[in-house]
Formats: C-alpha cells, sequence, structure tokens
C-alpha cells in the first residue's frame, strides 16, 4: 500500500508515461510534485487557518488575515517559482519537452486557484504567463478535454480544498 498523494504518483507516472526514464528527472518531477502539495496546504489553510476541525464559520477573522497574507505574498511566490522553472526548462512544460503529472497537477492548482481567488489570479496571471499557457495546453489535450466537458468532472464547490468566499479574494 502506498499512502500520499505524491508518493502514489510517483509510483504510477512511469506506469501510465507520465514521467521520463530519467531516475533524475523522475526525482525533478517528484520534487515539483511536493512543492504543490506545500502550496495547496497553503490554498486549504486560507480558510481554515485555525485548523480543519473548525468549521469556516468559526475562524472567520482568521481566515481574512490568513488569506490577505496568501494572495499578496505566498501566491504570487509559488506562481513566481513555476513561472522560473517553466523559463528554465524551455519546451513548454515543467521538465522541458516532456509532459509530466507535475504539469496535470500545476493545471489543478491554476484551474482551483481562479475559482477560489479570481480576483487574485486575475491580478497576478499577467506576471505567470507560462503557468497560464500550460493550463491551456493541458485544457486542450484531447482526453483531458472530453473529460472536462463531460458530466465526471466535479465542479468546485464549498466542500473542497478550493473555496471561493469573496471576502478572502483579496
Amino acid at each position: 500500500m502506498i499512502a500520499q498523494t505524491a508518493n502514489i504518483l510517483l509510483w504510477l507516472a512511469p506506469r501510465h508515461d507520465l514521467v521520463p526514464k530519467s531516475q533524475a528527472v523522475r526525482l525533478w518531477a517528484h520534487q515539483l510534485q511536493l512543492t504543490i502539495a506545500d502550496w495547496l496546504v497553503e490554498v486549504h489553510d486560507a480558510h481554515h487557518p485555525i485548523g480543519g476541525a473548525f468549521y469556516y464559520e468559526d475562524q472567520k477573522p482568521e481566515s481574512k488575515r490568513r488569506a490577505a497574507h496568501f494572495t499578496a505574498e505566498r501566491l504570487p511566490k509559488f506562481l513566481g517559482y513555476f513561472e522560473r522553472v517553466l523559463a528554465r526548462e524551455k519546451g513548454g512544460w515543467l521538465l522541458g519537452r516532456a509532459f509530466s503529472y507535475a504539469d496535470l497537477s500545476l493545471f489543478q492548482m491554476i484551474a482551483g486557484l481562479r475559482y477560489a481567488f479570481p480576483r487574485a489570479m486575475e491580478r497576478l496571471e499577467p506576471k505567470c504567463l507560462r503557468s497560464v499557457a500550460l493550463h491551456e495546453r493541458v485544457a486542450a489535450r484531447s482526453r483531458i478535454a472530453a473529460y472536462l466537458a463531460s458530466k465526471r468532472r466535479v465542479a468546485f464547490n464549498q466542500h473542497g480544498i478550493f473555496r471561493h468566499y469573496p471576502e478572502l479574494d483579496a
């Protein structure tokens, strides 16, 4: 049994051609995935800064403070990091010319952030054009486009990690 999303992806990706064969490149993809996992925790903590055991309504003042810091400082830092990776790697994907599971994860981060923090993302997207372009290229892949258009895709909502609370979107 394998636990933790990043570990599961590390194991599954080679079996589905979602990472090159090179061990060094696989570890680099895993490192990118771990960074995305850290980022995802910060997204969650914007609306649950005290803890997941408490309802959002019970931690609104703390959430407003945490979300303001997230959208002003942390979100630009993470987006900037992935912009630099994409600029350095050349080829349009996080691993250069090789499409990988890390690209799928960055796609989901961009999509989720657009839902949770639309105003912040509208402000920041002009500074992260490579990540936005990657998002669009992933969405345009035929099988992914079919999934996105299908009834199987669960829409973002107030029960997932990415939640939209207008008062948190600075």
